[in-house]
């Protein structure tokens, strides 16, 4: 049987149960009855069980889901997900008292910013969905920790090898001594979709036209966790925003936060247009938590993208278009704190792991706990952006490609950008994206800067 990863029902039954816990709802009578049926728990690390369920325990899961999803959640006041009530949450939502004028350097920044988006992911491909002791281990080993540069096999033992294997999708691209050119990866395949989305519907886009554009450009198999789910839900004829909701466990995870990055680039000096605009991408495949990680990172870049604002004002900005009282708030204030408060990066990231160890490795709000963490703790420096962000672990590859980009904006050129991150890029990604395969980073920077700065 084909175990299709992200959507076999009782795959997601275990992470819905997880969800509704932390959501504020209260499963633990549906929980029993899943264990009682002899349910198993959601896969740690892949998108599937190794095995399929019996058909009862299919239909058992589907209904739970169905079941789950019409409890109510204690935590619904204080995490919206509509963008009035949002809005009416965040005392400091920014409104610029003018419309503002582009940096003059815009283009160059943005070009800086797509290199430093590709080449933060390419750095934490190869060890996505290894536990942080792994990561440690791989990259002493090869003499390269603090990181410091691409991983390598180059000198690792094999038995380490073997207790902590790369990423099998992406060893082959993305180890020093194998990368040619930027591989194809979501975090850059989104990028691309919304920079198709700009030119076709303007950034007066809908949710709607996000859900057309997708099934018109982006191959199923290139969508992943909530992505996956709602495409799922767009075929079967559900609509936006219901998209996001109806079995859909993944909904709070980091997938709206890695498209929110051409929000942010062409919205320079404006964090709110930013943010609704991610809102309007985000909501077809998220709520709550997710929904404000997008609008976070979306409102910091708008900031960062102006080239007068450092990154701890960049970061401050971002949260002023998240509700508070969220835990998403209170998860990048913590980060913050504790970046400022510690000297040792490690132990920043060994305090955020167990802080938040009853999260998924993908969920958005340790990921971009992460990020801000790691932005604050290099103050905004591009290589310590990226590496630290790759350095703790988790989705490695998003929150190095976020962080990448956010750094590389406030460098503002890519001449600054170390040539050992960039020269291996070639100037070329591969993507199966539309007819953007083999496109340079310069083309991309200028069809961004055209859609930034239409009136």
């Amino acid at each position: 049987m084909l175990r299709l990863t992200w959507v076999q029902p009782e795959d997601l039954i275990g992470h819905e149960l997880r969800q509704a816990h932390q959501d504020g709802r209260r499963p633990t009578a549906v929980e029993k009855r899943w264990q009682a049926a002899g349910g198993p728990e959601a896969p740690t690390r892949a998108g599937a069980s190794p095995q399929p369920a019996s058909r009862y325990l299919r239909q058992l899961a589907e209904d739970l889901l169905d079941e789950l999803a019409d409890l109510p959640s204690g935590l619904a006041d204080r995490e919206p997900t509509g963008l009035g009530r949002i809005k009416a949450l965040c005392p400091d939502w920014p409104s610029p008292d003018r419309a503002p004028t582009p940096p003059t350097d815009l283009e160059s920044r943005l070009h800086a910013a797509w290199l430093g988006r590709a080449v933060g992911c390419l750095l934490g491909k190869p060890v996505e969905k290894l536990p942080l002791t792994g990561i440690r281990q791989l990259a002493r080993a090869a003499g390269n920790w603090p990181l410091s540069t691409y991983f390598t096999a180059r000198g690792v033992p094999q038995p380490l090898l073997d207790a902590h294997p790369w990423n099998r999708r992406s060893a082959g691209t993305s180890l020093a001594e194998h990368i040619d050119g930027m591989p194809e990866d979501d975090d850059l395949n989104y990028p691309l979709l919304n920079l198709l989305l700009l030119q076709r519907h303007t950034r007066e886009f809908t949710t709607t036209d996000v859900a057309t554009l997708w099934l018109d450009e982006l191959p199923a198999g290139r969508a992943f966790t909530a992505e996956r789910v709602a495409y799922r839900n767009l075929l079967t004829g559900i609509e936006p925003p219901h998209t996001a909701r109806h079995r859909n466990p993944f909904r709070e995870w980091i997938g709206a936060l890695i498209r929110a990055d051409l929000h942010g680039w062409t919205n320079p000096g404006d964090p709110a247009a930013a943010a609704e605009q991610a809102h309007r991408d985000a909501t077809l495949t998220h709520t709550a938590n997710g929904v404000y990680a997008a609008m976070f990172t979306a409102a910091a870049i708008a900031t960062a993208a102006t080239g007068t604002a450092d990154i701890h004002t960049s970061l401050r900005t971002g949260l002023t278009v998240v509700p508070p009282h969220s835990r998403l708030a209170e998860a990048v204030r913590h980060a913050v704190e504790l970046a400022g408060s510690h000297e040792d990066f490690d132990a920043v990231v060994d305090e955020l792991h167990a802080h938040h160890a009853a999260y998924h490795w993908v969920h958005a709000i340790p990921n971009t706990a992460l990020i801000a963490a790691a932005l604050t703790h290099a103050n905004g420096d591009f290589t310590g952006a990226i590496c630290r962000a790759v350095s703790g672990g988790w989705d490695t590859d998003s929150n190095g490609a976020t962080a990448g980009s956010i750094a590389a904006l406030l460098v503002g050129t890519p001449a600054a950008l170390p040539d050992r991150w960039t020269t291996p890029l070639k100037n070329r990604l591969a993507t199966s994206i539309a007819d953007f395969d083999g496109t340079g980073f310069d083309t991309l920077a200028h069809l961004t800067h055209l859609e930034a700065t239409h009136p």
